[in-house]
């Protein structure tokens, strides 16, 4: 086996739960969430060579996966179900915007304060529990709880400031509208 085979089997081993846990947070079935899991390995695995920081691997993997569930929701992956006839009366999923507006998390994430950024991404983006959480950041438990629970709440602020949404009786998003349209985007939408 060469090198570019035993860091992809080594990072597969070491992260392959994490991701398949953070995609499938992240998009509406199992099927999509193992089919990014194996095209995030596919890249990671034509990319490895690129990688200088070996410190930075797991920021780099994540990276990926994130730029691929972007892409999914943008339309911008090869349709996996090619051959596959929709069934007539099925909703195509255009009515749920819940995976739309999830898209959006990193950039809205990336807005908060630095001491809930952290908290806030490594539960939400990279599916890290919060006792890992409070370890890797020198907090009790339950300080590491209410920076992520804080972290939610200023999220939730910064996404109601940038759209008013309309939900359906089970809390889906079925439509939005900018607030502000002249700011280019801030949150993604």
């Amino acid at each position: 086996m060469n090198e570019k085979s035993t860091a992809t089997e080594r990072i597969w081993e070491d992260l392959s739960k994490q991701l398949r846990s953070f995609l499938r947070l992240r998009v509406s079935d199992e099927q999509t969430a193992e089919d990014l899991l194996q095209e995030t390995f596919v890249r990671i695995h034509r990319k490895i060579d690129d990688v200088e920081d070996e410190q930075r691997i797991r920021s780099w993997v994540f990276q990926i996966a994130r730029n691929l569930i972007i892409d999914h929701y943008r339309g911008k992956l090869p349709d996996t179900t090619s051959g596959v006839e929709e069934i007539p009366g099925e909703a195509s999923g255009d009515e749920n915007l819940n995976e739309l507006v999830a898209g959006w998390l990193p950039a809205m994430i990336s807005q908060l304060p630095e001491s809930y950024r952290e908290a806030v991404e490594l539960y939400e983006l990279q599916g890290i529990s919060q006792q890992e959480i409070a370890d890797r950041l020198d907090l009790s438990l339950s300080g590491a709880k209410s920076r992520v629970q804080r972290g939610r709440a200023k999220l939730k602020t910064l996404l109601d400031d940038c759209c008013s949404f309309e939900q359906d009786r089970r809390g889906n998003v079925i439509d939005y509208a900018r607030n502000n349209p002249n700011d280019n985007g801030r949150c993604g939408c």
